[in-house]
C-alpha cells in the first residue's frame, strides 16, 4: 500500500529506524559495568550527582535487523525484519478489508504495538484498536507441573523484562500515539485474554515466550481471529517451550496454514477460510 516515496512510507520507515534506534548508527551507550574496585566507587561518586557515566559499544547492525540485541534505549528488540512483517500483515488486513482489531501479548516497552498504532494512522484507519496484553511486571515463575516444557525457564528472573504499564504509556506519547484506540490489559495472561472484551481480531501477534503464556493467549485469542486474519509469534525459533506450544496448538486443532519464517526465531500464519470450527 504506497510507494516507498510516499509521505506514509516514508514515516513508516523513520519509525522503524527510531524503534530499534538505528538511526543513530552502529554504537550503543551503556552503562559502565566494572569489575575494579575503586572504578565502581567512582562510577557511584559521579552518578550521586545526578549523572550518568556511560561508555560507547558497537552494535552489530545485522544483528539489529534481526533483532538479536537487547538495546537499552530501544523501544523495540524484535528488530527491522519482525517489523516489516508485521506492517506487511496489517496492510493485507487492510486492503482486504478482514474485520477486528489488532492485538499483541507480552509488549515489553511498547515498540510493536505503537508501530500497529502507527500503520493504522497512516493508512487512516481509525476504526480499529490496538490491544495490549502484558502483566507489565515481567514473566511468571514456571508452572512445571501444569507445563512442563517450562521446567527451569528463567525468563521471571530477567528484571529488564518487567516494564511498567506507565512507562508503555510514556513511549506511546513521545510518539503521539497515546489516544483511545490503544487499549491496555494488565495482568497475566491467563486472567486477562479469557475475560478480555474483544470481539473479533485481524492480527494477533505473540511475544510471551513461555510455553504458558503462549498457549494461554493461543486459546483465548485464536477463536476470535477473523479468516484471512494473521498470527505472529516472535519466539518460536528461539524459546522450545513457546515452539512446543505453538505445535501443540495447531496439532491439538487441526491448523495446517503453511508455518512461514519471518527470520531466525519470528513465524506466522494467515488463518483459511474454515474460521468458526475452532473455539
Amino acid at each position: 500500500m504506497g510507494s516507498a516515496a510516499d509521505p506514509g512510507e516514508l514515516y513508516l520507515g523513520l519509525l522503524k529506524e527510531c524503534l530499534t534506534n538505528r538511526i543513530y548508527g552502529d554504537v550503543e551507550l551503556l552503562p559502565v559495568n566494572s569489575t575494579s574496585g575503586w572504578k565502581r566507587l567512582l562510577v557511584a561518586a559521579i552518578e550521586s550527582r545526578g549523572h550518568r557515566v556511560l561508555r560507547p559499544v558497537p552494535v552489530s547492525d545485522e544483528a539489529r535487523l534481526e533483532g538479536r540485541e537487547w538495546l537499552p534505549s530501544a523501544h523495540t528488540m524484535i528488530g527491522m525484519r519482525r517489523l516489516d512483517n508485521l506492517q506487511h500483515c496489517i496492510d493485507s488486513v487492510l486492503q482486504d478489508k478482514v474485520p477486528g482489531d489488532l492485538i499483541e501479548a507480552g509488549v515489553w516497552r511498547g515498540g510493536a504495538s505503537i508501530f500497529m498504532r502507527a500503520v493504522l494512522k497512516a493508512r487512516g484507519s481509525e476504526d480499529r484498536d490496538v490491544w495490549l496484553a502484558d502483566s507489565f511486571q515481567g514473566l511468571p515463575p514456571p508452572n512445571a507441573d501444569r507445563y512442563p516444557a517450562d521446567a527451569g525457564d528463567l525468563h521471571h528472573a530477567v528484571p529488564e523484562l518487567a516494564v511498567t504499564l506507565e512507562e508503555v504509556k510514556a513511549n506511546f506519547a513521545r510518539y503521539d500515539l497515546l489516544d483511545e484506540r490503544v487499549r491496555f490489559l494488565p495482568g497475566w495472561f491467563r486472567d486477562t485474554l479469557p475475560q478480555a472484551q474483544i470481539e473479533r481480531l485481524a492480527l494477533i501477534r505473540l511475544d510471551g515466550d513461555m510455553y504458558e503464556s503462549t498457549i494461554n493467549a493461543l486459546e483465548a485469542l485464536y477463536p476470535k481471529l477473523s479468516p484471512a486474519g494473521f498470527l505472529i509469534v516472535d519466539d518460536y525459533g528461539g524459546v522450545p517451550g513457546c515452539r512446543q506450544a505453538v505445535d501443540d496448538f495447531r496439532s491439538a486443532n487441526g491448523i495446517v496454514e503453511e508455518l512461514r519464517s519471518i527470520d531466525w526465531t519470528g513465524v506466522y500464519w494467515r488463518r483459511g477460510a474454515d474460521a468458526d470450527a475452532i473455539g
